[in-house]
């Protein structure tokens, strides 16, 4: 595992091996008291299979970055590459599209449909892909997790992990060559966190699918390949080796 210190570090992917590429992508949003630079030239290459672990101070950029990758924020300017494909030449349904096919999203909220059962969850993004046998294959999914047992169960009938391992198998479900996991343990307890955790690993390594974790827990970062350091809307140059 090493850590990535510059704004400029686009050597570490081939370009015809990258499952991300962003060239000195600013993002300035208007408020009330001006313009806020909240992303500022970040440039990274993330090859695939590759899994890169995000750390930073809270308000660096970092869920932005994430954002801006799965196509949910637009760049101001420079240029999104995910998964080969340029983003800022793609109009909201087409971008749509793309995550459907491309992107598997886990966040610390859980973003469960609550009104749907764990099976009615993941097999929704399946069903969007017109995927004839969802059912089956959100049961395989569910049971990938440990969830088989917990089919016809309500978000509200499952504890914490339950649910976040839910969140996993829809993230998984249609096999994304991408999946970003914003702080996909903060709002579990240390013990169900790390079971989270491995099981996450776990599912990377099978599907080798490329991983791009945010977490304030270093600990769990240094399990990825490498680390990279945001602060200030910027890739930090200083980062603790």
């Amino acid at each position: 595992m090493s850590e990535l210190h510059s704004n400029s570090n686009l050597t570490s992917a081939s370009a015809n091996n990258r499952a991300v590429c962003l060239k000195d992508v600013h993002l300035t949003l208007e408020s009330a008291a001006g313009e806020v630079n909240i992303l500022r030239g970040i440039s990274l290459a993330v090859e695939q299979g590759e899994a890169v672990g995000i750390i930073g101070p809270s308000g660096g950029g970092k869920s932005t970055m994430m954002m801006v990758i799965a196509g949910l924020e637009r760049a101001s300017s420079g240029q999104v590459e995910t998964a080969g494909i340029d983003l800022g030449q793609m109009d909201e349904d087409a971008l749509a599209l793309f995550r459907r096919d491309n992107v598997g999203i886990v966040f610390q909220d859980f973003h469960l449909i609550p009104t749907m059962t764990a099976l009615e969850n993941v097999a929704v993004p399946l069903e969007f892909a017109g995927i004839e046998d969802a059912d089956e294959r959100a049961r395989d999914r569910l049971a990938a997790v440990g969830l088989d047992h917990r089919l016809e169960h309500y978000p509200g009938q499952l504890s914490g992990g339950e649910q976040q391992r839910v969140a996993l198998a829809r993230a998984f479900a249609t096999r994304p060559a991408i999946l970003l996991a914003d702080e996909p343990t903060g709002n579990l307890d240390g013990k169900t966190g790390q079971a989270v955790m491995d099981l996450l690993f776990e599912l990377h390594d099978t599907a080798g699918t490329t991983l791009m974790l945010i977490s304030h827990d270093r600990l769990l970062a240094e399990r990825c390949d490498r680390i990279i350091t945001l602060a200030d809307g910027k890739i930090s140059d200083g980062a603790e080796a």
